[in-house]
């Protein structure tokens, strides 16, 4: 099975899709070996990879690069973030080929206008409702697969309101996408809101310390949410982890008083399958 009908058949399943987010080959494979079903590519996750903040600077061969990376080293469908497809229309055409030839499952773009800022900061700014429509229809005109899935973001909340958030998405869902994403929902009430008045597929984005309130998996999916991306979280959790053990090492030049802390050198090559790749040219 394609890796895009088997996210369709995971989105068309009774249970909610938690997709946990992943920006590189080792954080994508341990999503996979913790027992997910989908890896979500996140595109701020991926730019602070690089040393960068989540405000579009990032080119699209750059993404696409680290893309390659996460889809080859893996077995599972992967959501790649697709911020505003990189530009107009044909930048959305020149994305939405290329992430369908890398492998990836499915992607979300958004409504911002080029370049973009991360979801959850404030003063973002919008392209017209006509022409984020025009983008989705160029992004599924371009796709040799029909499979692959299409999510429209819209970021209205923050910048029009919640009412012209729903007005925007049911738009976009007209215009040919397959999955709706309205980004940060302030309260409960807004995200209950969104299940309620939109129908169609649907995802969310919970991660803690965000502007939207934390809702426990079982009633997001009583609701009627599909898939739930946790988009930086990992990333939080290893800056940290690295944090902490570099202040270790430079206290006493080593890394003993946190060894509890650090996974096992022989852990850290199960991760990465050291002894299948050497199988492979053992005589």
């Amino acid at each position: 099975m394609k890796q895009t009908e088997h996210l369709r058949q995971l989105l068309s399943g009774p249970e909610i899709v938690v997709a946990p987010g992943a920006y590189d080959g080792l954080s994508a494979r341990l999503v996979e070996q913790a027992g997910f079903k989908a890896i979500y590519a996140s595109g701020g996750a991926i730019s602070r990879a690089a040393g960068y903040p989540d405000l579009g600077l990032l080119s699209l061969n750059e993404v696409t690069d680290r893309l390659a990376g996460i889809v080859d080293v893996t077995n599972i469908p992967v959501i790649a973030d697709a911020d505003t497809g990189f530009g107009n229309g044909l930048n959305v055409h020149r994305c939405t080929r290329l992430y369908e030839r890398l492998g990836v499952a499915g992607f979300h773009i958004e409504d911002q206008c080029f370049p973009k800022r991360c979801g959850h900061l404030d003063n973002k700014s919008l392209v017209p409702t006509e022409e984020m429509c025009q983008k989705i229809k160029v992004a599924r005109d371009s796709l040799y697969d029909d499979a692959f899935v299409v999510i429209a973001r819209t970021d209205a909340i923050a910048v029009e309101g919640f009412e012209r958030a729903l007005e925007r998405a049911n738009a976009y869902l007209e215009a040919g996408a397959d999955m709706i994403f309205v980004e940060a929902p302030e309260t409960v009430e807004q995200i209950e809101r969104i299940a309620r008045e939109i129908s169609q597929p649907k995802l969310i984005n919970m991660f803690y310390g965000g502007k939207t309130p934390l809702v426990s998996i079982h009633r997001l999916q009583e609701l009627g949410y599909q898939l739930s991306i946790i988009p930086s979280d990992l990333q939080r959790a290893a800056i940290r982890a690295m944090r902490q053990t570099l202040a270790a090492i430079k206290t006493s030049g080593d890394s003993s008083s946190v060894a509890e802390t650090l996974t096992s050198f022989k852990e850290r090559e199960e991760i990465v399958g050291t002894a299948d790749w050497l199988s492979i040219d053992r005589l």
